[in-house]
């Protein structure tokens, strides 16, 4: 049930409807002129408006209009009688959810109230949604820290603003569905559509008719017009994931589209027309299929504006533990078990290991710790036998000190452990402070900013409590600013 304003200058009017729909389960608020109407909108959550057409004073119209400029999604009916239906027309042009024409039956005007109210609660979940992922997809809401990826950050932020055609290339794993998002989600066509579709999932005939969409009796089973991805990213983004695996014939018409942004429907003749930002992806070299005859020339050039490279999970090792800590925290609260911690060596078993699937492989082996973890700790045991064998190429970017760290060493042995948890105070503050010295321990310093991160805490809260850190001889700080690093002291 919603709540529900009328607006109307005759009393008896606004005694009946108040009663009418108090009885559906609705907040009904009244008012006798559109002035006092919109006083009362402005202070009140309101789900939909029912007002008059004629009033004196402010009529309808203006208040529409009026209502319109605070909240363009708020449903407004208005209420005319029969001589003034051309009014009432106008009114839906410029906007009103609905009319209806006194005198109306009350079950006319229940149904058309709980469709209005349904509508605007849908409005703002999907604005909310919107909220939401907008948030998800910021740029400093994207885990990773390490170089290449302050690379990418970047190189997307100039980007995300204009129109230009964006390729993305990295191995299967590595996130480039995410970059695609965070370029759409922090560009001016946020609010539009991202349609995506993965173009080695589907064969020819049929990824051609998911791009294009067809015609009525295209083809066997084109029982009715479907539009494609093309149409609905009007306005917006279309993601072409894989794009490598497209066929040579359907890469010339895609060629077309990206130039002309006009196209056909599969079977159709009229030339549709849309505005739409192409974002690509592929895990293979495109110059590489180019020269072996596999993708098209032009349409790489046409796709390759601005090249988007995402480092593999290896090449970016400094992440793995801000990575693991997120997914923890994910499926934590997923699965209901907040008091799983990561033990140190379970850490470094995860940074001795090359990933081969990249991101994704990391968070499904978080995912399965927090499933099989018995304990409050996840320790190596419970992490997949492969992980724990380290390969050849694996490395650990952590057991290099920094030079300004000389003298300087990470907490290292139990013993170091057990002093920490003796003279830090118990609650939540000592699980985070645990939590930091883990990492200091697997790369010899934390920022604050990775504080904040790692905890999910804002970094003035970060800064406190390193500095109860550093009161407690638990850490050193080194340097100033933003750049400054706390490291923990130990005699080499």
């Amino acid at each position: 049930m919603g709540n529900v304003l009328v607006i109307d200058d005759e009393k008896n009017y606004l005694i009946i409807l108040e009663d009418l729909l108090s009885e559906e389960g609705h907040h009904v608020f009244t008012a006798e002129s559109g002035l006092e109407g919109l006083k009362l909108a402005r202070n009140n959550d309101l789900d939909v408006v029912v007002t008059d057409m004629k009033m004196p004073g402010m009529d309808g119209m203006e208040v529409l209009e009026q209502l319109r400029a605070f909240d363009a999604d708020l449903p407004v009916i208005m209420m005319t009688a029969f001589g003034t239906v051309e009014k009432a027309v106008e009114a839906m042009k410029k906007g009103a959810f609905h009319y209806i024409l006194k005198p109306f039956e009350n079950e006319e005007l229940k149904v058309l109230v709980q469709k209005a109210v349904e509508h605007y609660q849908l409005v703002r979940q999907n604005r909310q949604m919107k909220e939401i992922l907008e948030e998800q997809y910021h740029f400093d809401n994207i885990v990773g820290k390490s170089e290449p990826m302050e690379k990418v950050y970047a190189l997307i932020r100039k980007v995300a603003p204009t129109k230009a055609t964006v390729l993305i290339t990295g191995e299967s794993g590595t996130g480039k569905e995410l970059i695609a998002r965070a370029i759409h989600y922090n560009s001016p066509r946020k609010n539009g559509p991202f349609i995506s579709i993965n173009c080695g999932a589907l064969p020819e005939n049929l990824l051609e008719s998911e791009l294009f969409g067809h015609e009525r009796g295209a083809f066997t089973g084109a029982i009715g017009l479907r539009k494609g991805r093309f149409e609905l990213a009007h306005g917006g983004t279309l993601f072409l994931d894989e794009i490598s695996e497209m066929s040579p014939p359907l890469q010339v018409k895609l060629l077309r589209a990206l130039q002309e942004m006009r196209f056909e429907r599969v079977g159709g003749t009229e030339t549709l027309e849309v505005d739409v930002r192409v974002v690509a992806a592929s895990n293979r070299n495109l110059k590489e299929e180019v020269a072996a005859g596999r993708f098209r020339s032009d349409l790489f050039f046409r796709l390759n504006v601005v090249h988007v490279p995402l480092p593999p999970l290896r090449e970016r090792t400094t992440d793995i533990p801000l990575l693991a800590h997120h997914f923890l925290k994910k499926y934590q609260k997923q699965i209901g078990r907040e008091d799983l911690r990561l033990r140190a060596d379970t850490l470094r078993a995860l940074l001795n290991y090359s990933w081969p699937g990249n991101v994704r492989e990391l968070e499904n082996v978080m995912e399965r710790a927090v499933i099989l973890c018995p304990d409050r700790e996840i320790t190596p045991e419970d992490l997949p036998s492969e992980v724990l064998r380290p390969t050849p190429d694996s490395f650990s970017t952590f057991s290099k000190t920094r030079p300004e760290m000389q003298g300087a060493a990470a907490f290292q042995g139990p013993s170091e452990r057990r002093d920490a948890e003796r003279v830090l105070a118990p609650g939540p503050q000592r699980v985070r402070q645990l939590r930091a010295l883990d990492l200091v321990e697997l790369q010899g310093y934390i920022t604050n900013r990775d504080y904040a991160r790692l905890n999910e805490v804002s970094e003035r809260q970060a800064l406190r409590e390193l500095t109860d850190m550093v009161d407690r001889g638990l850490l050193m700080r080194m340097g100033k600013g933003r750049s400054c690093q706390y490291v923990a002291v130990r005699e080499r």
